[in-house]
């Protein structure tokens, strides 16, 4: 089936929508395919081939070459095969041409649609494998519109998808803003490919970071471990190959021209910045700042950290709703129990009772016992006998009967904890009541004096009506 000028059109198609002409001649053959086998029957064995020098599509029906024909649709004799292929041979399969003239309208619809399809479908697979090739990658964007609360960004090429739950709860947009966002995901989808950002991935902030620091793209500055809330406030840990390289001063950049880039891109996120270490105790030492740590004791076995610092760094380690230590937990990975030196003199005092049932034992034993890790009396009471009596002066019975005093003490101590809480409490409820009372008074002292001045004010407007009041004339004789 001959097309004037087709090989000009797909050469000019595949051109234009950026596709191999392969696919688009592959499409045509395709549906001259389909349109043979709906007049001839499913069947036959019809295959399409499209000869670039004639521009024709040419169809043929491959039969099977035997002496006596047993199955006029599939089969074809010797005598007559050997009019299209002189050579052939009984059991051999030859290539019949068809007329195509026949087809007309019916082909053309037929292919136009099975070009569509397959241009589209190419287009799909084309931006999905420019797109699959960026995903961990930033990218710029638009914002178009809303579906079920996601936000679509067309991003050139391709429209992506922000879900809710990528979203920071404080960023707001409307169509037409530009958008920058991390490539989550980009996963194949019957209408094309699915594009998944995100504005709250903490490989976001680990991007802008390598955006704006040299020494990362060079090597030299490392992010080791990040951890983020979005929106609130995020903690990176850094490191650096060259000795003579500050990474947390490189991150910073000039009067903090770098980290304010970052800060500004994520729209206000406060950003911790801190030096990474080999060494776990300094670690989360620096994970905890600004906060100011006295002391650290480590539990290894359970990746655990009682990390001691002053009374008035209590609230600062802990953070507002617990974040600065909820970070800290993220950027370590070990679980961090932040007490005050207050609550561990306390510990000692509760440690030094329980072991002066030991005569000659007492706050050296306390101190030591609490640097071993042992920070509550329930902690002491289930210790292993072996090491108590490692201290000096403590036999096997010393130590079970320092076990003893301890089950004791704890019990005494949860009932004096919760006296103080129940104390706690109730002066607590004693002074909401007196700042209700007090918030009381005070808008009823507000309410009496402007009802006062209104009083006042309309005294004032009676009498200045009366002097405005003109004088009756005299009447006239």
């Amino acid at each position: 089936m001959m097309f004037e000028g087709l090989k000009r059109e797909i050469d000019q198609v595949a051109k234009d929508k950026g596709i191999d002409r392969m696919v688009i001649i592959g499409a045509l053959e395709e549906a001259l395919k389909q349109a043979a086998r709906r007049k001839y029957g499913l069947e036959r064995a019809i295959e399409a081939q499209f000869n670039d020098e004639t521009e024709e599509i040419e169809l043929f029906e491959f039969k099977m070459v035997v002496d006596a024909i047993t199955e006029p649709d599939t089969q074809i004799t010797i005598e007559q095969a050997h009019g299209f292929d002189p050579e052939a041979e009984v059991g051999d399969e030859i290539g019949v041409k068809l007329d195509t003239a026949e087809f007309g309208r019916i082909v053309a619809q037929t292919a136009k649609q099975v070009i569509i399809q397959r241009v589209r479908d190419a287009e799909r697979d084309i931006v999905f494998d420019e797109y699959q090739d960026r995903q961990g990658e930033v990218l710029n964007g638009i914002v178009r519109r809303f579906e079920k609360g996601s936000i679509i960004v067309d991003l050139g090429r391709a429209e992506a998808m922000l879900p809710v739950k990528e979203q920071v709860p404080r960023e707001n947009y409307r169509p037409g803003d530009r958008i920058r966002a991390y490539v989550l995901e980009v996963n194949k989808a019957t209408k094309g490919p699915q594009i998944i950002l995100s504005r709250a991935a903490k490989d976001l902030l680990i991007k802008c970071f390598e955006q704006e620091v040299p020494e990362m793209y060079e090597g030299i500055v490392t992010i080791q471990a990040a951890a983020r809330e979005p929106g609130g406030r995020s903690k990176i840990a850094v490191a650096s190959r060259d000795s003579d390289v500050d990474p947390v001063g490189a991150c910073v950049g000039m009067k903090g021209s770098r980290v304010q880039a970052v800060v500004q891109e994520l729209r206000g996120e406060r950003i911790d910045i801190v030096p990474w270490s080999p060494d776990p105790a300094r670690y989360v030492c620096s994970a905890l700042s600004p906060a100011a740590v006295s002391k650290v004791i480590i539990d290894e076995g359970a990746k655990s950290m009682d990390v001691i610092v002053p009374d008035d760094q209590l609230s600062l380690a802990i953070g507002r709703k617990g974040q600065n230590v909820r970070l800290a937990v993220q950027l370590t990975g070990w679980r961090i129990d932040i007490k005050s030196e207050a609550a561990m003199r306390e510990v000692a005092e509760w440690l030094a009772r329980a072991v002066s049932v030991v005569e000659g034992c007492g706050e050296p034993e306390g101190e030591v016992l609490l640097q071993q890790g042992i920070t509550s009396l329930e902690d002491l009471a289930d210790v292993q006998p072996d090491l108590l009596t490692q201290l000096p002066g403590i036999d096997e019975a010393g130590a079970q009967a320092i076990k003893e005093k301890a089950a004791v003490l704890a019990v005494e101590k949860a009932a004096e904890d919760e006296r103080r809480r129940q104390e706690e409490e109730q002066q607590a409820a004693e002074e909401a009541a007196r700042l209700a009372q007090e918030l009381v008074a005070e808008r009823v002292a507000e309410q009496a004096a402007a009802a006062a001045a209104a009083e006042d004010s309309g005294e004032a407007s009676e009498e200045s009506g009366e002097a405005a009041e003109p004088a009756p004339a005299e009447e006239t004789p």
